[in-house]
């Protein structure tokens, strides 16, 4: 089969298409002949960075849609050629790849393959930052970073339609910020703001009459996450799901909560993958019927070969891309 691998870590370029093995499944284990592969943005911190990377060479890919290939030992309610999407651990960049049949997930009725592949991460994500983690009630309001992107347009969709009072967004283009204000968002606010932090507190502060929002949801960390903190409304929750600044962790204790009753929490979906994967389902359940039912939209923005998949990140990393970006494999 072909595949994407990296032998080293550095810019687009280290992405090369391979021969490779295809993999059979093991005990509690799915094969999947991929049709379409999800680019995330971990995937570009994986061969820039190494994150989650623990050796060399290394297949990206993190979601994919397709049809059963095989079954492992033990795997049950599954069958060779139903149509699923999946979270893999890594190599998702492949004409064949395989995950554990817990984050295996037969295709909604009336839901096609390409719009499968955007499910398996943004959806489940999107609906634990605005239900199972965020807790967003109606009537409140909410900042999210990222607005134009995959996680941003489905939670902008998601807040509204829980009976958000405003949704607010970030990004970094007056083009992002149209984007986003078609997928439920209230107001954008367009800037820099790992660059300038304050200039966040600021306008949120003014278009919530001082007040500040019920809920942030931040994937950026270092300022950025200070910055959410600092735009909170009293008993405000902020959640954190990501560190795409690569920033150091920022500590929070008794000074930055007690005086106005708020709440820090976390969520990763790699991580509950494999600490709480009946969680994980049960979120992918209700997040994949969002989608069957009309409630969210995801568009793909942008779809390339498996063999451009260096092409697919440049436009991510570029900062210019909207929704979703795919690789066509199968």
């Amino acid at each position: 089969m072909r595949a994407i691998e990296l032998g080293e870590h550095g810019g687009p370029e280290v992405l090369k298409a391979v021969d490779a093995d295809v993999p059979a499944p093991g005990p509690g284990q799915v094969s999947i002949d991929v049709a379409y592969a999800g680019v995330n943005f971990a995937d570009l911190k994986a061969r820039a960075e190494g994150y989650r990377v623990e050796a060399l060479p290394f297949r990206p890919g993190l979601e994919v849609s397709g049809r059963v290939r095989a079954l492992g030992a033990g795997v049950t309610g599954l069958a060779a050629g139903q149509e699923v999407a999946a979270l893999t651990e890594s190599g998702g960049y492949a004409e064949v790849a395989v995950a554990d049949a817990t984050t295996v997930f037969p295709v909604p009725a009336g839901v096609g393959l390409r719009t499968a592949a955007t499910l398996p991460t943004v959806l489940p994500t999107a609906q634990a930052l605005v239900h199972a983690v965020g807790r967003l009630q109606p009537g409140e309001t909410v900042l999210v970073h990222g607005a134009a992107g995959g996680i941003g347009t489905a939670v902008g969709q998601l807040a509204k339609a829980a009976g958000a009072g405003a949704v607010y967004g970030t990004v970094s283009s007056a083009a992002k910020a149209a984007y986003a204000r078609d997928h439920g968002y209230d107001e954008v606010f367009v800037g820099d703001f790992e660059r300038d932090p304050r200039a966040l507190e600021k306008a949120v502060r003014a278009a919530t009459g001082e007040r500040g929002v019920d809920l942030a949801l931040d994937p950026v960390g270092g300022e950025t996450f200070k910055a959410s903190l600092a735009s909170l409304a009293v008993f405000g929750r902020l959640v954190s799901f990501g560190n795409a600044g690569s920033a150091e962790p920022w500590r929070v204790g008794q000074p930055e909560l007690y005086p106005t009753g708020l709440t820090v929490s976390g969520f990763s979906i790699l991580t509950l993958a494999k600490t709480g994967p009946a969680a994980l389902r049960a979120l992918a359940d209700r997040a994949f019927a969002r989608v069957a039912d009309g409630t969210v939209t995801l568009p793909v923005t942008a779809e390339f070969p498996l063999a451009d998949a260096a092409g697919a990140h440049r436009l991510m990393g570029s900062r210019t891309s909207t929704g979703k970006l795919l690789l066509k494999v199968g």
